[in-house]
Parts: structure tokens; C-alpha cells; sequence
């Protein structure tokens, strides 16, 4: 056993999923519900892997469903995950960088600008402390808010605690009696909700890069740079469009002020990308808002973060390569740095192994289900991109349909680490090359 868990590839999968095992236990325990009686297997794997994976997609209403103790396992669960995904993403670097030549060591620790590879609890350490201290700092401005909405203090400190967990997270869980649509004429509850999806979405390598730019003036690495860029520059458009398709409809924007419209499109973007916590309702947006949120539900975050998705820098390699091969450049290069080769192709292969599994989900959920295509589709991508949106399909959905839905949660959360560690460790150089020829491509 032992043995088999050496290799990286195989330990994250296994560490998640022993982690959603023991809180499926613990949801089906009689205390963790509301009613007399337990939650049904089916529920509790559900939103225990759920909870783990960090998406937000539930089957019940979190609110009156599970009891305080089921909804303290349920901020365990993505506490844990959101914690594991950002370190152990980060630690798998480590594990590879091992695997690799003196070289190639000393090449990525270059590239990871300064992160210890030997020094576990460095990584452990900083994951743990952005955490603890966005959280307390978001629950702090949300516990008036709350109070505000007539609830006694000590229900008010809980909601706070919760709702800035999931908001870091980017798990999309809400406990609020009606869910967070209740925020949509709150400015600045959307606000902190924003800056703690945002800090959760980064990831790790930023954070320590940022803080070693702080204190050592060191330049930014690339990967830090794409990040902050990408990112901003995905926010900036996604607020753009959904003013632009949901000014004039009345089911969204339409009957909000000028101040309450601009608030709610820029937190649909933020939302989009990685937290479920929506305070409108999916099935009353434009069929090009629709088409927008599933690119950025696809896209999702940054790398060993708490976001899910193909990841921004990702996406954005794949954008650079489509721009220098347009203009006929050989290399790849942005911001005074050239991008390797084997970058663009695990990058490729992330995409393509992505959308087919993506696509084998959306068959599955199809065949098992009878909601029209745009629904299974938005389900999928949610669940796929750990996202937690839904068009309010997912408890209507038959058991086989919810299975299918927990593997594509599980995939969406370990599945690209895990692909670009088992695409770096079979990295080898051949000692021959086949002559080259160039197919017709187009």
C-alpha cells in the first residue's frame, strides 16, 4: 500500500477521497440532521464530496436541511479542501522536482522563485495563515450585515464564519434562510465576498511570490504575472457583458439601482470563475450570459489555488500560443520570458483531456436524466470546473445522474493536478529523433 501512494499521481486522489468517506460518515450520523432520523447515503457522499471538492452543488437546502452539527462538517470538509487543494498542488512539486536531474531541479526551483522543497511546513504553514486571516477579516465585516437581518449574535457570528469559509474556499455553500440572493442589495457584502473568492483564487505560488517581491524586492515570476493579469482582465470582461446582456432584463438587473447593477455584474463574474454563491437566479439570465458563464466556469482560477477549472494560466499559455503562431513567431514569449515547449503541450493536454471528459459527463447525464440539453450542459461544467452554479437541477436529478455528477466534482478537483504531475514525471528524453514532416494542417 504504501508503496502503491509513492507515486504523487496516485496520492492526492486517495487523500481526497479518504477525506470524503469519513464525512459521508459523519453527515449520516442522526445529529448532523435537522429531522428525526439519518441522511441517505446517496445525500451524504454527495454533498460531503461536494464540501471536499470545493464546488457548492447540493441536493438539499443547506439551511434547513442539515442540523448545526451537519453544517460544522460541512465547513470541516471544505476548510480541509480548500486547505489540501492549495498545498498539496503546491507539495507536488516538490514530490516530481525529486524525480527529476540536478538539472531540472535546479530549473524549477529557479521557477518557483524561492518556495522550499524540503520544508513542508513552509508550504502548510502559509496555506493555513492566508486563510485563517482572510476568513476572520471578511467574517468580521459580514457579522453586522448579518445582525442587521434580525438575527441574534451568536447566529450572526456563525453565518459570518461560515459564509467567509465558503467564500475563500470557493465552495458556494450558503446557510442563509433563502441562500445568499438575499445579498443583492447589499454592496458591501457582495464586496467582501468578491475579495475573498479573488484571495482564495489566486494560490499558493502567488501569495509567496507577492510576499517575496514585499520583502526581498524580488521581480514577480511569470507565472505570478499571467496570474494577475489573466485574472483582472477576465473580471473587467465578464462585468462588461453581463451589464451589457442584463441591463434592460427585468428578471435580473433591470429593477436594481445603477449602484446595486454594477455590484451584482461584477460579483456574477467573480462567481462565474470559481464560487457558486449566486444571488440571481441562472434561469432567469439571457441565453448570451449563459453562453459566457460556461467559458468562465471553464477557466475557472489560479494554480494550487481554491478555484477550480483549466486554470488561468492555462488558458492563458494556450491564448499566447494561438497569438505568436498568428503573427508567425517562433517562440512563445510574454513579459520578457520565453514559455516552453513542454508547457504548451501540457497545456494542450490538460485542455483536450478536459473536454473529453466533460463531454463523456454531459452524454451520461443526458441518457440519465430528462432535463433539456443547456441544463445537463450548465451541470456539467459546474461540476466539472468546481464551480457549485446551478440552473436548480441538481436535486431533481435521479440517483444514477447524482453519481455521475460526484465523479465529474471529483475529477474537476484532482484530475488536473493529477495530470499535469503524471504528464511531468513521464517526461524523457529519447536517445534518437525521427526525422521530421509536417502534415496539412486546416
Amino acid at each position: 500500500m504504501g508503496k502503491w501512494l509513492n507515486k504523487p499521481a496516485r496520492l492526492v486522489p486517495f487523500a481526497f477521497m479518504l477525506t470524503i468517506l469519513m464525512g459521508t460518515a459523519l453527515l449520516m450520523l442522526p445529529v448532523a440532521r435537522a429531522e428525526i432520523g439519518h441522511a441517505p447515503f446517496m445525500t451524504a457522499f454527495f454533498v460531503a464530496t461536494s464540501s471536499v471538492a470545493v464546488t457548492g452543488l447540493t441536493v438539499v437546502d443547506s439551511a434547513s436541511y442539515w442540523s448545526g452539527f451537519g453544517q460544522a462538517v460541512m465547513f470541516c470538509l471544505f476548510q480541509i479542501g480548500g486547505v489540501g487543494i492549495m498545498s498539496s498542488a503546491t507539495l507536488l512539486v516538490v514530490m516530481v522536482s525529486r524525480k527529476l536531474s540536478l538539472t531540472r531541479q535546479i530549473v524549477v526551483t529557479a521557477e518557483s522563485r524561492g518556495i522550499q522543497f524540503g520544508d513542508v511546513k513552509v508550504v502548510l504553514k502559509l496555506a493555513v495563515l492566508v486563510m485563517l486571516s482572510v476568513e476572520f477579516l471578511v467574517a468580521a465585516v459580514m457579522l453586522p450585515h448579518f445582525q442587521a437581518r434580525g438575527l441574534p449574535l451568536a447566529a450572526s457570528l456563525w453565518q459570518a464564519v461560515f459564509h467567509s469559509g465558503a467564500a475563500f474556499t470557493n465552495a458556494g455553500f450558503s446557510i442563509f434562510p433563502g441562500g445568499a440572493s438575499d445579498f443583492a442589495s447589499d454592496p458591501a457584502m457582495l464586496i467582501a465576498i468578491m475579495i475573498a473568492v479573488l484571495v482564495g483564487g489566486l494560490g499558493l505560488p502567488v501569495y509567496h511570490d507577492l510576499k517575496c517581491a514585499a520583502t526581498d524586492g524580488r521581480k514577480l515570476s511569470l507565472h505570478t504575472k499571467l496570474t494577475l493579469v489573466t485574472t483582472l482582465s477576465l473580471y473587467l470582461l465578464s462585468m462588461v457583458l453581463v451589464l451589457m446582456f442584463e441591463w434592460t432584463n427585468p428578471a435580473t438587473l433591470a429593477g436594481l439601482g445603477p449602484v446595486d447593477r454594477l455590484a451584482n455584474a461584477a460579483y456574477h463574474g467573480f462567481m462565474a470563475r470559481s464560487s457558486g454563491m449566486n444571488v440571481i437566479d441562472m434561469t432567469d439570465m439571457t441565453e448570451e450570459t449563459l453562453l459566457i458563464t460556461y467559458g468562465l466556469m471553464m477557466i475557472g482560477g489560479g494554480s494550487a489555488s481554491t478555484a477550480g477549472g483549466l486554470k488561468v494560466t492555462t488558458v492563458a499559455i494556450l491564448l499566447l500560443a494561438v497569438w505568436h503562431q498568428a503573427r508567425g513567431d517562433v517562440d512563445i514569449t510574454a513579459f520578457g520570458r520565453r514559455v516552453s515547449a513542454t508547457v504548451l503541450r501540457e497545456a494542450l493536454s490538460v485542455l483536450v483531456l478536459a473536454f473529453g471528459v466533460l463531454g463523456v459527463g454531459v452524454m451520461a447525464l443526458r441518457m440519465l436524466s430528462d432535463l433539456p440539453l443547456r441544463q445537463v450542459v450548465f451541470e456539467a461544467i459546474s461540476a466539472f470546473a468546481n464551480v457549485g452554479l446551478s440552473m436548480n437541477s441538481t436535486p431533481n436529478l435521479p440517483p444514477a445522474a447524482q453519481l455521475v455528477v460526484i465523479v465529474l466534482m471529483f475529477l474537476g478537483r484532482v484530475g488536473t493536478i493529477t495530470v499535469a504531475v503524471a504528464l511531468a514525471l513521464r517526461s524523457r528524453q529519447s536517445n534518437f529523433r525521427y526525422p521530421e514532416e509536417r502534415p496539412i494542417v486546416g
